[in-house]
């Protein structure tokens, strides 16, 4: 276990002073109740371009939000000024809002009964510090890296390295006041290929809490212009329907999309196509999906949510049935239910998988699409309407023949969860699914 430095914690224990004098001054303008975060941020942002620097950003931000009930009105109100006397405006503002809001009667705190008192300690903090002139080689050397890698090589978009930490205390009139710091990590490199008159870009990145996690520059230039040669000379292919792959790094828009379709917000206002499928088979059987809050280091977790309501473990798919919803206070009150703890997002979502790697899974489909890039925002949760620009391979003989580019990928959310026939275990632990590459049986592919 690492040594977190101690000056966090005092940090932590300051920020909570300022929340609970933001607290008692709600309490003494006649607030029944009330609610506040404050964050802070600080770190290093650095940009290179053919190895010159572009950019260095150093930051520091904090920012505070309050809401507060008289009984069943709210207000609400934020700030980015963190002194004392900003924070007392900010609170009297909130006040002054809630005055002339309607009542609703499914308004308010969370419930003592759902909250967080003492969170574990989930590894989140590694302030790893980088200096500005280390983070400029390392971009200067990814550039370099993908230059080396092949000749077609001609060009660069840059290449980006971040090193942020923060920390995030929330409280409420319940007597909670909890807080825990973090750090994100990262790196990036875009290039672009030219073969003849075709011209294609692409890029790599990695991300991690602690900075060592990382993968080696030179790797991210090296893998970003293998991705951006793998495209060059693409073709179009003829109108068909066929088995499609969603490769591991944007299968995970997928169970983006069932996100929304099942979050409370959507199905208390009647606009997601899977209203009432709780308990009832949406997804193939071969999928379920766990969500593990508590991961040590992962880029999602998280101890409590936005409203200091405990995390926990949870099965939302069980072999293909829908097992919950994802609410917050406000959605739960609004259906009925408890809420579990998804006010601000998910929290490490793990897709069961298969045995089979992304090679083996082009060989189960044997003739298809491999879709590596999606394109417009042609989905519609109300419907589960799905079409979306494409680009990717064709993969025939179970083998990828060539690289294919403007195609148009369409069918039915619904229909497509039904239809995932596979998922690898080639898992992108880069955001909050982790999933492997995704093979869906049959897919409209517009082309030519």
């Amino acid at each position: 276990m690492h040594v977190t430095q101690p000056t966090i914690w005092q940090e932590i224990d300051e920020v909570k002073q300022a929340v609970a004098e933001v607290l008692a001054h709600a309490k003494q303008l006649g607030a029944s109740s009330a609610e506040a975060s404050m964050s802070r941020t600080k770190g290093l942002s650095v940009e290179t371009r053919h190895g010159e620097v572009e950019t260095v950003e150093f930051n520091q931000d904090g920012g505070l939000g309050i809401s507060l009930y008289f009984g069943q009105r709210k207000g609400s109100a934020s700030t980015a000024d963190l002194s004392p006397q900003a924070l007392r405006r900010t609170v009297e503002a909130a006040a002054d809002i809630a005055r002339y809001t309607s009542e609703d009667p499914h308004t308010g705190i969370a419930e003592a009964s759902w909250l967080e008192m003492s969170p574990p300690d989930l590894d989140l903090y590694y302030p790893d510090s980088i200096g500005t002139d280390e983070a400029i080689a390392l971009c200067a050397a990814s550039e370099a890296a993908a230059f080396a890698t092949d000749s077609r090589i001609t060009n660069s978009e840059g290449a980006s390295f971040s090193s942020h930490t923060g920390l995030k205390v929330y409280g409420n009139s319940h007597g909670q006041l909890v807080g825990h710091p973090s750090s994100r990590h990262s790196f990036s490199c875009v290039v672009i290929g030219e073969d003849g008159d075709d011209m294609q870009r692409d890029y790599s990145f990695t991300v991690a809490r602690q900075y060592s996690k990382l993968l080696d520059p030179k790797q991210i230039g090296r893998e970003a212009a293998l991705e951006t040669i793998a495209r060059l000379n693409a073709r179009q292919i003829a109108t068909q329907k066929v088995p499609v792959i969603f490769r591991a790094d944007i299968a995970s828009s997928l169970f983006g999309h069932l996100v929304s379709a099942i979050s409370g917000g959507s199905i208390y206002r009647k606009s997601s196509f899977l209203l009432d499928k709780v308990g009832k088979q949406i997804m193939a059987p071969s999928i379920s999906i766990l969500e593990q809050p508590h991961l040590k280091q992962a880029l999602a977790s998280s101890p409590f949510d936005g409203e200091g309501v405990k995390t926990r473990d949870l099965a939302v798919i069980e072999q293909g049935v829908l097992t919950t919803y994802l609410t917050t206070s406000y959605s739960a009150r609004k259906l009925g239910m408890a809420s579990t703890g998804h006010a601000g997002g998910i929290h490490n979502w793990l897709v069961q998988h298969g045995d089979e790697d992304l090679l083996q899974l082009c060989r189960t489909m044997g003739k298809g699409l491999l879709v590596t890039e999606l394109m417009g925002q042609g989905v519609n949760t109300v419907t589960g309407d799905y079409s979306r620009g494409a680009a990717g391979f064709w993969v025939e003989h179970g083998e990828i023949q060539f690289p294919v580019s403007e195609v148009t990928i369409a069918g039915n959310l619904a229909d497509m969860f039904m239809q995932m026939a596979a998922v690898g275990n080639d898992v992108d632990r880069r955001g909050g699914v982790l999933t492997g590459s995704v093979l869906i049986s049959q897919m409209q592919v517009a082309g030519s």
